[in-house]
């Protein structure tokens, strides 16, 4: 059989990091550097590099920006606190998180109004996960472990609900529910479904694509939860071997040998040139046949932040 590339779609940007980036570049045109951001505008590695060389000014803190200066808030989303000390340093700000975590924040908003303990599904120290905590610190609690599902307490079981970071596994979340219904019997949905479409979609190219697969190779940073979640995906539903790499450099040969059909994918915060470039690397190795396999089209767009839009239409 001769030598392959299966490639995903959909897989890269998705439509909150696209605005995400595209709000640090266009705040760079429009009031020039430098533009401070908080954290990682997206977690990848190439993206924050780039930016980083056009004039941006990557912080870990608020309180880390000079005073009166421009802050982008990243993708991930920021709590109320966070706003505060904004204000507090007469920081001029753009939010750019996405609007489906933003979707998250309202809906903790919203129960924490309405007294319901909230069971908040994902991985501690994520910087989504402290955003969208800290919109109700009283009600939310971290449930990421299964050990956590099992020990977390409630104050009225028949007033409980659960929320999820965007970027988790859709089967490694309907796990940690499964466990907290088991124990509390009316735990209620989200009104909608958290988890990102994005981060859906590309799990759902993954699956379909795995078992075909000797190897599935994921572009993406390791800070980047949902390209951590494409390899666990590949691993789960029958590629043989999956690894995440940031760039083509980083294929070990080693993985090659042996290898007939390689699968390819990358996280929703990964440009395409970088996919570009290791079909091109494996091009040079033998994988010159690639047919891409579409599982969505997706179409979704989402306009800019608003502190921004007012500006650009002077």
């Amino acid at each position: 059989m001769p030598k392959r590339v299966l490639l995903a779609k959909p897989r890269g940007y998705c439509a909150g990091v696209d605005r995400a980036v595209e709000t640090v570049e266009l705040a760079l045109e429009k009031y020039g550097a430098p533009v401070y951001v908080r954290k990682e505008i997206v977690h990848n590695k190439y993206v924050v590099e780039t930016l980083s060389d056009r004039g941006a000014i990557f912080v870990n803190e608020t309180d880390e920006v000079p005073e009166g200066a421009l802050v982008v808030f990243s993708a991930h989303g920021v709590s109320p606190a966070v706003h505060a000390e904004a204000e507090q340093r007469s920081l001029r700000t753009i939010d750019a998180t996405c609007p489906l975590v933003t979707k998250v924040h309202k809906e903790a908003v919203r129960f924490a109004k309405e007294d319901y303990d909230i069971l908040l599904i994902g991985h501690e120290g994520h910087e989504e996960v402290e955003g969208t905590a800290g919109e109700a610190p009283d009600h939310v609690q971290l449930v990421d472990t299964a050990e956590d599902a099992a020990t977390v307490e409630v104050r009225d079981p028949s007033k409980v609900i659960w929320l999820s970071q965007t970027t988790l596994s859709v089967d490694e979340t309907m796990v940690r529910v499964r466990q907290l219904k088991d124990r509390f019997p009316d735990l209620q949905d989200p009104p909608s479904d958290d988890i990102c479409y994005a981060t859906s979609n590309r799990q759902t190219a993954v699956k379909t694509m795995a078992p075909s697969c000797d190897l599935v190779l994921v572009v993406g940073s390791k800070n980047s939860s949902n390209s951590v979640r494409l390899v666990e995906v590949a691993l789960q539903h029958g590629a043989k071997a999956s690894y995440l790499i940031d760039y083509a450099k980083e294929v070990d040969l080693a993985w090659l040998e042996g290898v007939e059909t390689v699968g390819v994918t990358s996280g929703a915060s990964v440009p395409d040139l970088l996919v570009m470039e290791l079909l091109k690397f494996l091009e040079s190795h033998g994988y010159g046949e690639v047919e891409e396999i579409t599982t969505a089209n997706e179409r979704i767009t989402f306009s800019l932040p608003r502190e921004l839009r007012k500006d650009l239409v002077r």
